[in-house]
C-alpha cells in the first residue's frame, strides 16, 4: 500500500505544481517594446562557438538585420578551439556592425581543447566587452528583428540585473523534434512562473542578458567552473542571491530566439545527460526539490505499468487503476499548461503531437533522470566531458 499512497501523492503534488506553473505565467506580466522607442544602451553580444561554420554566418545575419542601432551595439564570437572553418566564416561575415573575434586557444593552453569551455569563453568576452549590457546567444541560433530593442528597453525602464528570455525550436521534421519543441515551451513557461513567484529561478544561455558590471561583482562563474554544464543556471541563481528583485523573464514572444531541436535520438540523449549533470549542484534548494517531485512522479508511473500487466492477468486490477489516474491526471494537466503556452508562441500546430510527446516524456524523464545520475560523461561538440 506504501507505493498506492505514495503515488496518489505524487500525481496530486505533480498536478498542483503545474497548477502553480500556469497561475505564475498568467501572472507574469508581458513587455511590449515601448511606441516611439530609441536605444541609448551600448550591447555586446556574445556568441561562444565551438565547430559551427555551417550556422554560425545565419545567426551573424539575423543580428546584423536586426533594428538595433548598429552603433550602439558590437558582436564578440569567442571560437572555442574549433576545428572547422567557423573562424574563417566569421572573418568574412561583412555588416555594418563592429564583429570581433576572439580565440580561447590565446587565452587558454593547450590542453583545454578537448574541455568544456563555454564558461571560459564568456567569461573571456565580458572582459572584452565595450558594452555595459551584456547578451548571450548561440551559435546556431536566429533571432528576430527587435529582439535586442525589446531587451534593452526592458532594461531602461527599471533597476534590473538580469533578464532571461524566451529560447524556442523551430523547423521540426519528426517526432523526436516536436516532443523537444514541446518540451522547451513548456520549461519557457515554467522559467517564466518561478522567476514571477519568486521561489526558482532557471534561464537559457541562448537567450539571457545581464549588466557586464554585475557579472563581474558576483566573479562571474567562480565556484563553479568545473561543472562542464550550467554558465546559465549558476549565473541566474548566483545575481539572485543578491538581487533578488532585478531578476526577471522577458514574456514576449517577439523576443524569443530560435534554434533547431537535436536531429536524432543519440544527440538528443547526450543533450539531455549533459544538461541533467548540473541538476544536484544547483544552489536554489526549490528547483532542486522539483525536479526531483517530477521524476519520481514519471517513475511511478513506470512501475505501476510494469506492475499493472500481470496484476491485471492475476485479477488484481488496482495497480491498472492506479496507472489510469495518474496518466489522466498528468495529461489533463500536461496539455492544460502546453496548450497555454503554444497558443502564445504561436505553435498551436504542435499540439496535434500531445498524445505521443506526452507518453514519451513521462519515460524521457524516468530514464534521462536515471541516466544524468549515473553517466557523468557524455559527448559533445566531439569532445568527450565529464
Amino acid at each position: 500500500m506504501l507505493l498506492v499512497s505514495a503515488s496518489v501523492f505524487l500525481a496530486f503534488v505533480y498536478a498542483g505544481l503545474l497548477l502553480v506553473y500556469l497561475k505564475g505565467w498568467r501572472a507574469t506580466p508581458e513587455w511590449t517594446l515601448p511606441e516611439g522607442y530609441e536605444p541609448r544602451t551600448g550591447i555586446s553580444v556574445l556568441i561562444p562557438a565551438r565547430n559551427e561554420a555551417d550556422r554560425i554566418a545565419a545567426c551573424l545575419r539575423a543580428i546584423a538585420a536586426g533594428s538595433y542601432p548598429p552603433s550602439l551595439l558590437e558582436i564578440i564570437v569567442i571560437d572555442d578551439f574549433s576545428d572547422d572553418a567557423t573562424a574563417a566564416v566569421v572573418r568574412k561575415f561583412r555588416s555594418g556592425i563592429s564583429i570581433r573575434l576572439v580565440h580561447l586557444s590565446d587565452i587558454l593552453p593547450a590542453e583545454h581543447a578537448m574541455l568544456a569551455n563555454k564558461k571560459a569563453a564568456i567569461e573571456a568576452g565580458v572582459a572584452l566587452a565595450h558594452g555595459p549590457l551584456i547578451v548571450t546567444t548561440d551559435a546556431d541560433c536566429i533571432a528576430p528583428a527587435d529582439w535586442l530593442r525589446i531587451i534593452a528597453s526592458r532594461f531602461e525602464a527599471g533597476d534590473l540585473q538580469l533578464l532571461t528570455a524566451p529560447v524556442a525550436l523551430h523547423r521540426e521534421k519528426n517526432l523526436l523534434q516536436r516532443f523537444q519543441s514541446l518540451d522547451l515551451l513548456g520549461l519557457m513557461g515554467i522559467t517564466a512562473a518561478g522567476m514571477h513567484l519568486g521561489f526558482q529561478r532557471m534561464a537559457n544561455g541562448a537567450n539571457l542578458a545581464y549588466t557586464k558590471e554585475v557579472f563581474e561583482n558576483v566573479g562571474g562563474y567562480a565556484g563553479n567552473r568545473s561543472l562542464s554544464s550550467g554558465d546559465d543556471m549558476f549565473l541566474v541563481q548566483k545575481i539572485a542571491r543578491l538581487h533578488t528583485s532585478s531578476v526577471a523573464f522577458l514574456k514576449n514572444p517577439a523576443a524569443a530566439v530560435r534554434t533547431e531541436a537535436a536531429a536524432d535520438l543519440r544527440s538528443f540523449v547526450q543533450q539531455r545527460i549533459r544538461w541533467g549533470t548540473k541538476n544536484a549542484a544547483l544552489p536554489e534548494w526549490p528547483v532542486r526539490l522539483v525536479l526531483l517531485a517530477v521524476f519520481l512522479f514519471c517513475w511511478s508511473i513506470v512501475i505501476n505499468a510494469v506492475i499493472a500487466v500481470p496484476a491485471a492477468a492475476a485479477g488484481n486490477y488496482l495497480f491498472l487503476q492506479l496507472l489510469g489516474l495518474q496518466l489522466l491526471i498528468k495529461a489533463v494537466f500536461d496539455y492544460l499548461f502546453l496548450r497555454e503556452m503554444c497558443l502564445y508562441f504561436g505553435r498551436a500546430d504542435l499540439l496535434r503531437w500531445f498524445v505521443p510527446c506526452f507518453l514519451m516524456h513521462t519515460a524521457y524523464v524516468a530514464l534521462i533522470g536515471a541516466a544524468s545520475l549515473v553517466f557523468r560523461r557524455y559527448r559533445w561538440k566531439g569532445r568527450r566531458v565529464g
